[in-house]
């Protein structure tokens, strides 16, 4: 039920060969993701997310900013601090080692978040259509 937030495929940052700059979980003067504190069962604490919130912003060497959002609605479980520290892991491992949060959507949701993704093949589909129309 847990969902794990990373980049996607074809994401600017792992497909031009981008170094990463910084990555930054401050989203703005009174919210940082790194402030999230979870406990317990029922996750309290947990920052609730909707489908557009940031959950963090990063910088390439060439002056770009790319804003991440949640794309999911749900409490952030957890943020991977190990990227600040190591962000070319987000390149090198980004389905694995380099996954930018967890969240964790509301029960009652989560069946029609879960439909509502793509599979692999569907998703590989939609990369060549705008590959095509381009």
């Amino acid at each position: 039920r847990i969902c794990v937030i990373t980049l996607a495929e074809a994401h600017p940052l792992l497909q031009n060969g981008k170094a990463i700059k910084s990555i930054n979980y401050q989203i703005s003067a009174n919210c940082s993701r790194l402030q999230n504190k979870v406990s317990g069962k029922s996750k309290r604490g947990a920052q609730f997310l909707t489908e557009f919130a940031p959950l963090c912003r990063i910088s390439s060497s060439d002056g770009e900013e790319y804003t991440i959002y949640s794309c999911i609605r749900g409490r952030l479980i957890e943020v991977n601090e190990n990227i600040l520290s190591n962000p070319a892991i987000l390149q090198e491992k980004p389905s694995t080692e380099g996954y930018i949060a967890v969240v964790l959507p509301k029960f009652e949701e989560s069946k029609s978040i879960t439909q509502g993704l793509l599979t692999q093949k569907e998703y590989e589909e939609v990369l060549l259509k705008r590959l095509n129309s381009s």
